[in-house]
């Protein structure tokens, strides 16, 4: 089933106010600060929250159109996964995946059969008599996962699928989650924080700042072309703003960069990669265009590489092993020099707002 989602939803002060489709088979990821939007999405297209203004609808259906039609959630063909998994402790597991096709008219005996073949289906049959006290985390989120597939929905709802999980967990859980979801065929849509997810579960990814779409496009279009500093800081890299001609970026807020492309000119974005700057304690010599001095504002170790934070016009962000650090005598406050390529940088046209 597509959804056709151009309404606005208005929560106290907040307003999200978006039009995009979501087509069958294809599985969307949707990213945003805390605030932005992402849970109100998922709650008006499930039923949960009216919109405001404009409408929803689900194969050319208007479900909601904010005043005269509302559909309420269990005539919606969807499935949710709530981030807590919403289990009922007093129910055992089977029970609780059985809930769901109850909810929707069927009988006891057709909704237990559903939930041993759901269960079966996931792996998870042998947790059929245990309650949700009994049962770990992972197991948890498949048995919510079961109790939305046990509905035989058309659309696949899932808020922060992987957050409550410890991280030994949670890359077990999403490549299984990876199997299920690309094997969904009806639309599935997923709330969370993680890029990582995006990167490995999503055809789409969404981006929501302050209630809009800020980029819509898939993992590589984010990866290669943030549209936003939050995105880029999500993909990891630095976002530079500025102006081309020349092949020279003048850069918002200080400094000048040596561009690849001297035939572009006007307003621009440009990535730079954290592995693409190297750090000198002595202004460089060699082939790099661009060279220009700083200062370490902080040093944050991730996982075998150092990121290295910089005050400097431009300002950006380098990467660098632990025995690099030692070498160079890296602290906050020291006094070094950049370099990068030309041909490193990503430069492309700002888009238009």
């Amino acid at each position: 089933m597509t959804i056709t989602f151009d309404a606005s939803v208005t929560r106290g002060p907040f307003t999200l106010r978006i039009a995009t489709e979501f087509e069958p088979g294809t599985v969307v990821a949707v990213l945003g600060p805390n605030g932005s939007g992402k849970s109100t999405l998922l709650r008006a297209i499930a039923g949960l929250q009216p919109v405001s203004a404009g409408s929803i609808g689900i194969d050319s259906v208007i479900v909601d159109d904010g005043s005269q039609v509302f559909m309420p959630p269990q005539a919606r063909a969807i499935g949710l996964v709530p981030q807590d998994y919403a289990l009922f402790p007093h129910l055992s597991v089977r029970d609780n995946v059985a809930f769901g096709p109850r909810s929707r008219g069927a009988g006891r005996r057709a909704a237990s059969d559903l939930a041993d073949a759901t269960l079966v289906r996931l792996g998870i049959s042998d947790l059929s008599n245990r309650k949700p006290s009994e049962i770990s985390g992972g197991q948890a989120q498949r048995v919510a996962l079961a109790r939305a597939l046990a509905t035989n929905p058309s659309i696949l709802l899932l808020d922060e699928p992987l957050a409550a999980l410890d991280v030994e967990t949670r890359d077990a859980v999403r490549a299984e989650l990876d199997i299920h979801l690309t094997s969904f065929a009806g639309c599935a849509i997923f709330v969370t924080h993680d890029p990582l997810d995006a990167l490995l579960l999503a055809d789409r990814v969404l981006v929501l700042e302050e209630g809009r779409i800020v980029q819509d496009g898939t993992p590589v279009d984010l990866a290669h072309q943030p549209a936003t500093t939050y995105v880029a800081a999500l993909m990891g890299v630095t976002l530079l703003r500025g102006s081309a001609e020349g092949g020279l970026m003048s850069v918002d807020g200080g400094g000048e960069l040596h561009i690849a492309d001297a035939t572009t000119v006007g307003r621009v974005q440009c990535v730079v990669r954290p592995e693409s700057v190297t750090l000198h304690r002595h202004q460089p010599e060699g082939s790099a265009r661009n060279t220009w001095p700083g200062i370490v504002r902080s040093l944050q170790p991730s996982h075998d590489r150092v990121r290295v934070l910089i005050d400097s016009e431009p300002s950006v962000v380098a990467v660098v092993t632990p025995a690099a650090i030692a070498e160079l005598g890296l602290v906050t406050g020291t006094p070094v020099w950049l370099s990068m390529k030309a041909v490193d940088l990503a430069v492309y046209p700002s888009p238009a707002h």
